[in-house]
């Protein structure tokens, strides 16, 4: 049973997303160890291909958060607004904006120039536009969607159709298009990509972007506790 102090500390969360408190969440991630790479590992390049699939990773965590706050919601939990927010937030700024025009702008292009899986990054490119559509509805209902029933039904069917759009998309791209990729550009012109890919992480983010974006992300999952993985082992 959720005791009045609980509730009372969801609905301070809640509230604090709304009035503009929700940015202590970063704050949050830098207080603990993520056992990320050492200094000398992250100095490393890292292929353009292997960049985009670990942002992939990204995106799984962040629809593991949807999946599970959309599950406590429709179970009738009180869960702070700001997880969704700061959720969606990093969906719009890494994803969106960051990870999904860099294959537009780069990658796809190749794909046409070859006349190699033209239908394909066909969908991919209205995949990456419905996927906005849904994290832009998620941004405008998460502040409000714990006083409202109606738009927290809304809220939690946009995180489930994001979910139920991005698993096969990023599967695809990880089976289909980034494997396909060498054999389309040089030596030459692989290793430019990643350096752009580099300079676009660094100029959007600074510099290890993509670990703070996933220290981001591991504080939500720590907020909402999913962040132990040992919990997702079956037990036999």
């Amino acid at each position: 049973m959720t005791s009045n102090v609980d509730l009372r500390r969801r609905w301070f969360f809640g509230a604090a997303a709304v009035w503009g408190m929700a940015p202590a969440l970063p704050a949050f991630a830098d207080e603990r160890g993520t056992g990320m790479s050492t200094k000398a590992e992250a100095e490393a390049p890292v292929p353009p291909t292997e960049d985009l699939m670990r942002e992939h990773g990204v995106l799984r965590r962040l629809l593991l958060i949807y999946e599970a706050g959309a599950r406590r919601l429709g179970q009738g939990e009180d869960m702070e607004a700001a997880v969704f927010v700061r959720a969606a937030e990093t969906m719009r700024d890494f994803i969106h904006d960051y990870h999904e025009k860099l294959e537009e702008d780069h990658l796809f292009p190749h794909f046409r120039k070859a006349g190699r899986m033209v239908p394909l990054v066909d969908i991919l490119v209205t995949q990456h536009a419905a996927g906005r559509k849904l994290t832009e509805r998620v941004l405008q209902i998460a502040p409000t969607a714990r006083t409202d029933s109606g738009r927290r039904k809304t809220m939690i069917d946009a995180m489930q159709a994001a979910i139920v759009l991005y698993r096969p998309h990023a599967a695809r791209e990880d089976t289909d298009i980034f494997p396909t990729v060498r054999s389309l550009v040089t030596p030459k012109e692989f290793d430019a990509l990643g350096e752009t890919f580099e300079k676009e992480e660094k100029s959007r983010f600074g510099a290890d972007g993509f670990e703070k974006v996933a220290k981001t992300v591991e504080a939500i999952e720590k907020r909402i506790g999913i962040d132990d993985l040992s919990k997702y082992t079956p037990k036999t």
